[in-house]
């Protein structure tokens, strides 16, 4: 048998200990008055030595012990408070039962605070109620719980080991309260559309099959927010938004997760100039919400979100990076040829707009570091986007990058139902052979009853969080990120 089943069985024996005497292990509530922070604020000013007789009662987990079990490190939500017992306080018999518990059991304390002759600011403990009582231990003292993978596949353990992990959590609690707020404060209405889908679109993503037992018909997790979203805009509302989970069944990587959480949202009458704009007010109301000023220190580099960012066209973009002339593009052949020299190895039949986009994913993306729109993409690369005003070749569409990655993406939107099938059939000639290839007619059918002009915005709330949180893996922004089973 094993160390850690002994303690196990030693928890138990314990607990029944407890109940014989009358004493419950596991509580049904606890009155406390104060947290360990309000503690720590109220009495900032506590000189040391000094001693109060207010009467506080905390709760809280046992995270530390010291001097046999003299002094008692508590930490709750809100940070951590030192217990101090003594005899002239404590009565013997609890004293023998404090020393029975451990690292990671709850109790509940009753005392006056004091702040200790080095400046540590504690509550002396009158009275001790048993909480609840851990039946796992917790790792020693000295150990760190640091495996990353372990970390992720236990993330209550995680959170008691490493407190860094609630302040992500919080934060990133606090960037979707603040979009949310900036968008209601600007007359959006927040809406929920399907996770369940019959037909998947909004984007070129693989999306996750399941099966709806009661209809008898494959359903898909959705891969996006976006036709749904623009039926409502079709239907009469203006300003509407949703923050919400979309699945896509593809890669794993530090900045991908199969299920991550996106911000959408459409307002009539605009376009993709007026959208920049928008997009730049909100994501600077995020940071400075997040750190009280434009710049913020990311993975070694300061990132400057002062307005007005970057704006460059991606063929722009493509030839600076690449050191290729723009008048190269419209020969395609030629143009073909030197994006095979630069490592792009497109076949003979790609469009033009295919391998500007590819250049740019090679060549450019990476080293886009300060917040950047990258505006004006080729037609080929965005079936829902309204094409550009003055090149028909190109939409009016635009992403933004920040530290080379790309965390939101913006159009005028395509309106015209006509040039909206074409994109369609288009899409499904290009992906016929797998369930990318899809004609939405229910989308289809509800653009033909006349949707007006409309901007739209996606932003993956999952990259944002890692950037306000100098965090470099997208799993350590989510709570519970996707992990492969270990059998």
């Amino acid at each position: 048998m094993s160390s850690r089943d002994d303690l196990r069985i030693e928890r138990l024996e314990l607990i029944e200990r407890l109940r014989s005497e009358g004493i419950e292990p596991y509580a049904t509530s606890y009155s406390r008055t104060h947290t360990a922070g309000q503690l720590q604020s109220q009495y900032a000013e506590l000189a040391a030595g000094q001693e109060t007789t207010d009467e506080v009662r905390v709760c809280g987990r046992i995270t530390n012990e010291r001097n046999g079990w003299m002094f008692v490190d508590l930490t709750d939500e809100s940070g951590r408070i030192q217990l101090f017992f003594h005899s002239d306080s404590l009565p013997e018999s609890d004293f023998q039962r404090l020393r029975q518990l451990r690292r990671g059991d709850f109790i509940g304390v009753r005392g006056t605070t004091r702040r200790t002759a080095r400046g540590e600011l504690s509550v002396r403990g009158g009275e001790i109620t048993i909480l609840s009582l851990g039946l796992t231990p917790l790792p020693g003292r000295r150990d760190e719980f640091t495996d990353p993978d372990a970390r992720q596949r236990n993330r209550p353990l995680d959170m008691i080991c490493n407190r860094d992990v609630l302040e992500r959590l919080r934060t990133r609690s606090r960037v979707v309260s603040r979009l949310r707020r900036f968008l209601e404060d600007r007359g959006f209405l927040e809406v929920e559309t399907p996770v369940l889908q019959s037909q998947v679109g909004g984007g070129d993503a693989r999306p996750f099959v399941t099966h709806h037992n009661t209809l008898d018909q494959e359903m898909h997790l959705r891969i996006a927010t976006e036709l749904h979203l623009k039926r409502l805009i079709v239907g009469g509302l203006e300003r509407v938004f949703e923050i919400g989970r979309v699945f896509r069944n593809e890669g794993l990587s530090p900045r991908h997760n199969p299920e991550f959480t996106s911000l959408e949202l459409y307002q009539a009458y605009g376009d993709y100039l007026q959208l920049m704009d928008f997009t730049e007010e909100l994501v600077v109301d995020v940071v400075r919400s997040v750190h009280g000023a434009d710049s913020i220190a990311y993975q070694g580099l300061t990132l400057n979100f002062s307005r007005p960012w970057r704006r460059v066209s991606m063929e722009q973009a493509v030839c600076e990076a690449t050191n290729t002339a723009l008048t190269l593009l419209d020969d395609l052949p030629a143009f073909r040829l030197r994006a095979n020299e630069l490592g792009a190895q497109m076949p003979d039949t790609a469009a033009r707009g295919d391998i500007v986009s590819r250049l740019f994913d090679l060549h450019v993306e990476d080293n886009l570091i300060q917040p950047t729109f990258i505006t004006d993409y080729p037609v080929e690369v965005s079936p829902l986007a309204r094409r550009h005003r003055s090149r028909p070749d190109l939409t009016e569409r635009f992403e933004f990058f920040v530290f080379g990655r790309e965390l939101g993406n913006g159009y005028s939107e395509l309106v015209d139902p006509q040039d909206q099938r074409g994109r369609f059939e288009d899409q499904c000639r290009r992906h016929q052979d797998d369930e990318l290839g899809r004609m939405d007619e229910d989308f289809l059918s509800a653009l033909e009853l006349g949707m007006p002009p409309t901007m739209g915005l996606g932003i993956g709330i999952d990259r944002l969080a890692m950037l306000v949180t100098n965090t470099a893996f997208i799993r350590d922004v989510i709570a519970f990120p996707t992990l492969r089973t270990v059998v």
